[in-house]
């Protein structure tokens, strides 16, 4: 990210190693207190992005109790006061007695925000989806490592599955790489939001709100005429700033998913989609998509908004059954995983929380590669290590998508 002076670039990610050591160290003023203080009575937290999720997000940090110091939207334009309210993130972030920051702006300024709140020593509590594309998730995860940060993405379900004894067996097994060829098909059937975030086309341009900065808003996204269903909730149906239903529902519905078949530290590597031609700047709908691991296990997202129902393959779970009874021994004797820490028990520990950088790219991974194949229009393939696709340069030009001047990674 760059622009004017909080210029940001991977230039500094290697100029800032040196800080980026010892902050891996270094215990936050928000975990040990000030005197016989309580460190939640201690922490100083800001809020992102003040729309309809930003009360929700901010809330998400309750545990920690943290005192809301700051509040940044672009729409208050002539109304921010710089003691509280704040048009300009940076202005935030330049803040010592912020500790934590909630984002909840649209995704494409999700990345940017985030790396430039971890560099000035902010732990992150992000709303979902992690990412606008997927070279912008890896930045995320690098930046979490090199800064020592905290950071959790706005979404909880694998919480829940992993108090579940089936799904915690699921997970042994997959992840402990005995089961070689795996049949195993998780289909997700509807709930996507694929027809009511659909993006509008042929609009008219309108004249911008007096009390919108339009071009901040826009930020890395191209800078479009302004039209008023590019902005607030429908801004979703936009490649520009998110992904159609798939991006705005899936981490919710994939996230749990990624923890149960133990796939936080991978991806696919083939996407198929069935969908009608995508337009080149409007979201709209699709019918399923397959995503095939180099395991077996095949991911099923089926909208149930378009075209012919899904009725490729039937799902089938992971069992001990496929597995030779001395495999079945091992799995036994494997113990369970750790457990997952929230966003306040990891900042208090610091550790990584249970929707971490790493895993949320993952998670976030599927949506941008079906994305991308429903976008191109054919059968891709995908290396999980380098993460890009392969033989395909249309195709990979959407994985690491170029922002707008200034901004960047």
């Amino acid at each position: 990210m760059a622009r004017g002076t909080g210029e940001f670039t991977r230039r500094r990610f290697v100029k800032g190693a040196a800080g980026a050591l010892a902050a891996l160290t270094a215990v936050p003023r928000h975990v040990l207190g000030a005197g016989e203080t309580p460190p939640s009575e201690t922490v100083g937290g800001a809020l992102i992005g003040c729309g309809g999720r930003g009360a929700g997000t901010f809330n998400e940090m309750r545990e920690l109790n943290p005192r809301q110091l700051a509040l940044c939207d672009v729409r208050w334009v002539g109304e921010a006061d710089d003691k509280t309210r704040y048009t300009d993130f940076r202005r935030v972030l330049d803040r010592k007695d912020i500790d934590v920051v909630a984002i909840a702006t649209p995704p494409h300024w999700h990345a940017l925000i985030s790396i430039a709140a971890m560099e000035a020593g902010k732990d992150v509590l992000c709303e979902k989806p992690m990412t606008r594309f997927i070279a912008e998730g890896r930045a995320v995860a690098e930046a979490e490592k090199r800064y020592g940060r905290v950071f959790q993405v706005g979404t909880f379900g694998r919480f829940g599955e992993s108090r579940n004894p089936r799904r915690v067996l699921t997970r042994k097994i997959m992840r402990s790489g005995l089961l070689k060829d795996c049949r195993g098909v998780h289909i997700i059937n509807g709930g996507f939001k694929v027809k009511e975030w659909s993006g509008l086309v042929n609009t008219k341009p309108q004249p911008v709100p007096r009390n919108l900065d339009w071009d901040l808003y826009c930020g890395p996204a191209p800078l479009r005429p302004y039209h008023p269903h590019r902005f607030g909730g429908t801004h979703r149906g936009y490649w520009d700033y998110e992904g159609g239903g798939l991006a705005d529902m899936g981490q919710h519905y994939l996230d749990p998913v990624t923890w149960i078949y133990g796939k936080d530290d991978t991806a696919p590597v083939t996407v198929e989609a069935h969908a009608p031609p995508a337009h080149p700047e409007a979201c709209g709908m699709w019918g399923w998509a397959e995503l095939t691991y180099a395991d077996g296990f095949t991911l099923v997202l089926a909208s149930g908004e378009w075209g012919e129902p899904y009725g490729r393959k039937q799902g089938r779970g992971v069992d001990l059954n496929d597995l030779p009874e001395e495999d079945r021994a091992k799995i036994a004797a494997m113990p369970d995983p750790e457990p997952l820490l929230s966003f306040a028990q990891a900042v208090r520990a610091r550790k990584p929380a249970g929707g971490n950088a790493e895993a949320a790219h993952r998670t976030a991974t599927l949506m941008h590669l079906t994305n991308i194949a429903i976008r191109v229009g054919r059968k891709i393939a995908f290396d999980p290590v380098k993460e890009e696709v392969i033989g395909d340069p249309e195709a990979n030009r959407l994985v690491d998508q170029p922002m707008r001047a200034p901004w960047h990674l």
